[in-house]
């Protein structure tokens, strides 16, 4: 006879939680939804399957021959940068070019790659934001806030079921302005309606003409969200025809856009101030104009090629403007701002951080690790 078979506890038993590369984007994209990328990116799944399962996540700014080898190497089957790998289509993949070759070996050993762009420049707590607070700046607004991206929605509803439904929509992404949430504009009156053959009223006969005490709530949505919360709301009302209006609202989204503008606590050297910039990240080199003698108060900033948002910046009263990237010949345009350039990679390699914290509060357990390749185009002698 062989050996007595014993069945484990169910406290011995190891549960393990397998994570998609569905579920890591659905958290980047709760972070940094893909609608706020301006009209020229291409951020979102570039290569892969999103049902795949995670062994390990690899950050990068950057995707380049060298960190796809350091994925394999690693056990790493998703990358996730910054900058996308794919911005043009491509018609044919021959391997003439390191984009090629690097799409070859990426889906040759299941590696899928996933790039957030300019959704996480301009989301709220974005890069531009880090760097805000990196640089101790307080009191921060966006420098350029979108446009023409929010709506307003107004609904019918009995006041009977009011509540339930205007949480309904706040739950869906309805009713943020600002640092608030849950704001609604409440209004009660009545509404009147005759059933026809056929239907199935809440309230009222058919063939009768009903008046019903109603509240109509209006609130405020992203145009992105438009799908999701009309969903909401016809699930949560009562109505067989639930009656609402749609706005498009001509208003400035200030919580989402371009760049960051803030104050630091107190005045201070504008040298002092750069050297301590250029220490906290980590630069090579810190190019700047010419220092106009007045001490630094109100410091505003853009991560990456930001160089066109130093007008906006002037104009909201900056005393210094940060940026990666900046034309000479523009340089010269902006008498009584100082304006600091600090590197394209430099300005955005705390996106790696931004990553690593979403990914570790949605998916606990899963390996991440950034990159140890230096895959900055730019080098300092």
């Amino acid at each position: 006879m062989g050996a007595k078979k014993t069945v484990p506890s169910q406290s011995e038993y190891s549960y393990i939680i397998l994570v998609k590369i569905k579920d890591i984007a659905d958290a980047l994209e709760m972070f940094a939804p893909l609608p706020l990328q301006d009209d020229f990116d291409n951020a979102g799944l570039q290569i892969g399957l999103t049902d795949a399962e995670v062994a390990g996540v690899l950050l990068c700014l950057d995707v380049t021959e060298a960190i796809v080898d350091e994925a394999i190497a690693s056990g790493c089957n998703l990358i996730i940068s910054h900058h996308p790998i794919i911005f043009k289509p491509l018609k044919r993949i021959t391997g003439k070019n390191y984009i090629e070759r690097l799409i070859i070996k990426a889906l040759a050993n299941g590696i899928a790659i996933y790039s957030a762009h300019t959704n996480i420049d301009n989301a709220p707590l974005g890069i531009n934001r880090r760097l805000a607070d990196m640089f101790g700046l307080n009191n921060v607004r966006i420098l350029e806030p979108k446009n023409d991206s929010l709506l307003k929605l107004a609904v019918y509803v009995p006041a009977s079921h009011a509540d339930t439904l205007r949480e309904a929509l706040f739950a869906a992404g309805c009713g943020n302005i600002g640092n608030y949430d849950s704001c609604s504009y409440n209004v009660n009156g009545y509404g009147t309606f005759k059933a026809g053959e056929g239907c199935n009223p809440f309230c009222g006969k058919v063939g009768e003409l009903h008046r019903e005490e109603e509240v109509r709530i209006e609130t405020v949505l992203p145009a992105y969200m438009r799908g999701r919360v009309i969903s909401a709301l016809l699930k949560s009302h009562p109505y067989e025809e639930p009656a609402y209006d749609i706005y498009p609202l001509k208003n400035s989204w200030d919580s989402v856009g371009t760049g960051i503008i803030g104050e630091l606590p107190e005045e201070c050297d504008a040298l002092e101030f750069l050297g301590f910039v250029k220490e906290k990240l980590g630069v090579g080199c810190l190019r700047h104009t010419p220092l106009n003698g007045k001490r630094i108060k109100k410091v505003a900033l853009c991560s990456g090629a930001g160089g066109s948002f130093a007008s906006a910046a002037m104009a909201s009263g900056a005393d210094l403007y940060i940026t990666g990237e900046a034309r000479y010949h523009d340089l010269f345009n902006y008498d009584g701002m100082i304006v600091a350039v600090v590197g394209h990679y430099e300005s955005e390699i705390c996106v790696m951080d931004i990553f690593r914290e979403i990914i570790e509060k949605a998916c606990p357990g899963v390996k991440v690790q950034a990159t140890t390749v230096n895959a900055n185009p730019v080098n300092y002698m």
